[in-house]
């Protein structure tokens, strides 16, 4: 009897304890939680060439996947099982690989997904500070991702810092972070992403127009509502530059197939990952989609990519969203193999009406 005294009194001693550590824990995330501002500037340096109407401009939008997701990658959110590289050498390959893409083609303008500046996954490496060395060009940033350490899986993805990058060689006037809509709720949400917009404006020479870029990354792994509500603060955003007379090109990772696309990739099994579906619609008027469908645009990274398309599951999911006073020329992803990220790049040629 006494001996069952003190198993229970070691036991409750034990249950207080962990249950003081949880709490602990869960405060600890509560007070260090990323809360960007709704609207927050970003740094411009205002240098750059002009822009004149009728001026036409080539604009890519690539996810970079941190350096991280080559074709040799699975990840655990996926259905694979890694959490980051082996080694920070592979890091530096896909980066270099992903610059050899980028410096190929030569644009005016970059929309970057997945930038990391100091995140133990892809070794603290500082990616924001080496697109702009090795291009050559300004960098606009806005953090989607902070937190000291995320918790999870075994082993733990540790502390993330990172987010979207516009590069141009225009001249930016003005840039903003404008937050979405977050998708999670308490405690989940203390160490997720943060979803925004990253704009950039550049004044048009002669007009009191701007040329109005809106680089994105959407959320992937919600129920589907947290998608919805981004796409609309996104239409709502189109909308309103429109209304001031202004060109706009949005493009980045929307996370959602195209249903003005035919079912080019289907789906090999429903139980892996799937996107949502985006309809022509959901934009306001005076906007329609900017997209290609010649070459899948992301992977699924249940597995390494096995090198074709009819054996790894692919879709459509990068592209870009036009105003009218915009002539598209031609949009075309790029075929890299996924060599270098889980994602492919699409380019986009214009003309400024």
């Amino acid at each position: 009897m006494i001996l069952f005294k003190k198993t229970i009194k070691v036991l409750g001693v034990i249950f207080g304890v962990l249950v003081l550590f949880l709490a602990g824990l869960l405060l600890f995330y509560t007070l260090r939680e990323y809360r960007p501002k709704e609207i927050e500037k970003v740094k411009v340096s205002g240098k750059g060439r002009s822009l004149r109407e009728n001026d036409s401009l080539s604009i890519l939008t690539y996810n970079t996947g941190y350096g991280g997701l080559d074709a040799s990658a699975d990840f655990f959110m996926d259905g694979g099982k890694e959490v980051r590289p082996d080694s920070d050498a592979q890091i530096k390959e896909n980066l270099e690989g992903i610059c050899g893409v980028l410096k190929e083609q030569d644009c005016d303008i970059y929309f970057l997904q997945e930038v990391d500046r100091d995140s133990r996954r892809s070794y603290h490496i500082d990616q924001e500070k080496f697109y702009q060395e090795q291009l050559g060009l300004e960098g606009l940033f806005a953090c989607n991702f902070k937190c000291d350490f995320v918790p999870y899986p075994l082993p733990p993805i540790g502390k993330v810092d990172s987010g979207i990058m516009t590069l141009t060689s225009l001249a930016a006037t003005e840039a903003s972070r404008i937050s979405l809509p977050e998708s999670f709720s308490w405690p989940v949400k203390t160490c997720n992403l943060k979803r925004c917009i990253l704009e950039s404006r550049i004044p048009i020479e002669g007009t009191e127009a701007e040329l109005v870029l809106l680089n994105f990354h959407l959320e992937a792994y919600d129920d589907g509502a947290g998608k919805e509500a981004q796409t609309k603060v996104l239409a709502e955003k189109l909308k309103e530059e429109y209304q001031k007379g202004n060109y706009v090109i949005a493009g980045g990772d929307f996370n959602q197939t195209f249903a003005v696309l035919e079912e080019k990739y289907p789906v090999v099994n429903e139980e892996n990952w799937m996107p949502g579906t985006l309809e022509e619609d959901s934009l306001p008027e005076h906007f329609s989609f900017a997209l290609d469908d010649c070459y899948p645009t992301c992977r699924l990274l249940d597995s390494p990519y096995t090198g074709s398309y009819e054996t790894s599951q692919v879709y459509v999911i990068d592209g870009f969203i036009v105003s009218d006073n915009i002539e598209v020329k031609s949009t075309k992803v790029i075929d890299t193999g996924f060599a270098f990220a889980d994602h492919q790049p699409v380019r986009l040629e214009i003309t400024l009406k």
